[in-house]
């Protein structure tokens, strides 16, 4: 299959016709070496610390609704405004990296973190993806694939601590946060001394780039991750609390450990194969219709086997999706000075999405009186529309022929 960024004629290689001057000066990147997946282990430990905690929402939900005694509509809200943050920031922050006050960005964002979490996490998510990015290219799919399964190992870890320590008779709520937070100070300690940018600031340039809005990829980029990512989520927020209430399932923090757990697997494996063989694009359309017929699936599950089953199937391909679309986020310019900003543009608009999607499948289990069959439908439509806007961002770039895209 022919390789489309290396055709001069192709539409990804028309976006560097903006590149500034300054850009000509800027080396190639490393692509590898000691010091590049050095910052490839930093970016994991952004996504443990970020991605990785609110993929471990479905404890809290769970701890909140029996709790509180709120509706999962209004404690879904609480989720919703952690990713909302973590990705709302990034349009400044990503922008900031640029000018060059990344380092700023990254200290502040760590602070930050055991003050008010969203802000902290927004102030992080955008500089280290766009700053580990920048230490690659032709590696890069792989690199970010080992970024991103940051979100898998949070995942597992944060969970195991909150479901040991919430419902500990001497430990309490107020501890078990005091403890998450210390070991995100922990593990961010080597980042906050060895996190360097690649590329030199570029002190000039708007907050948002409009000529982007321009380009069909780049708004069918958009569209696509924004309604996938109003889909994916669901079952993050909402294992728990379907294990418990319609399996009757005792523990489901097994569950969510298991879908987070093979999440490393799809979040690595088929960067290697997108990279290797069939182009990032293409997987990502692939991995996301399978998500799509395993949320459809879902709505047939009603035993505890089944479930776990099912977990072990989402897991794969919805780890998968998350680590392929910020993999594709960061390839929407190939100008490297303006990778912060684009990559940062991409995740301010879909932190919207992310912000209502808990509260709209919540409320849909609501009114469905416990069912969740209305938010299953949701998320599997949601998904569904996303996948054909990510073929659209395909159709524009090299038509409907065979390309390793």
């Amino acid at each position: 299959m022919e390789d489309p960024e290396k055709q001069p004629g192709s539409s990804v290689s028309s976006l560097s016709s903006d590149a500034t001057p300054d850009v000509l000066k800027i080396p190639p990147p490393p692509d590898g070496g000691t010091l590049a997946w050095l910052h490839v282990f930093f970016g994991h430990m952004v996504f443990f610390n970020t991605i990785g905690v609110t993929n471990s929402y479905g404890v809290f939900q769970q701890y909140y609704t029996e709790t509180l005694g709120h509706s999962p509509s209004t404690v879904g809200w609480i989720g919703g405004i952690q990713m909302f943050l973590i990705f709302f920031g990034g349009v400044f922050s990503g922008r900031a990296t640029d000018a060059g006050y990344f380092r700023h960005c990254f200290v502040t964002g760590v602070v930050f973190q055991a003050i008010c979490y969203g802000l902290g996490c927004g102030l992080l998510f955008t500089p280290g993806l766009s700053v580990t990015s920048s230490y690659f290219l032709k590696r890069r799919t792989l690199a970010i694939g080992i970024v991103a399964a940051g979100a898998a190992t949070g995942g597992m870890v944060y969970p195991a601590v909150a479901n040991a320590l919430l419902y500990h008779s001497t430990v309490g709520f107020p501890w078990t946060m005091r403890v998450m937070g210390l070991i995100m100070l922990i593990t961010h300690i080597p980042s906050i001394i060895g996190y360097r940018p690649y590329v030199p600031p570029r002190s000039t340039g708007p907050l948002v780039e409009w000529a982007a809005f321009r380009e069909t990829p780049f708004v069918a980029f958009i569209a696509s991750m924004s309604l996938c990512f109003w889909g994916l989520y669901m079952a993050f927020f909402y294992l728990g609390t379907f294990a418990r209430g319609t399996i009757h399932l005792a523990d489901s923090l097994n569950l969510v450990i298991v879908l987070n757990g093979v999440g490393v697997i799809g979040r690595m494996v088929p960067n290697i194969l997108a990279q290797r063989f069939t182009g990032i694009t293409n997987m990502n359309i692939f991995c996301n219709i399978i998500c799509a017929i395993c949320i459809y699936f879902w709505m047939a599950v009603d035993s505890s086997s089944g479930l776990y089953v099912w977990s072990v199937a989402y897991g794969l391909f919805a780890g998968a999706a998350q680590a392929l679309f910020p993999t594709m986020a960061t390839r929407q310019t190939t100008d490297m000075s303006k990778m912060g900003t684009r990559t940062g543009m991409i995740f301010t608009i879909i932190s919207f999405f992310c912000l209502t999607a808990p509260a709209i499948e919540g409320a849909l289990i609501q009114v469905d009186g416990g069912d969740y069959m209305g938010a299953q439908l949701f998320a599997g439509i949601a998904v569904v529309l996303g996948t054909g806007c990510l073929m659209l961002n395909r159709w524009a770039r090299v038509g409907w022929r065979i390309a390793k895209i």
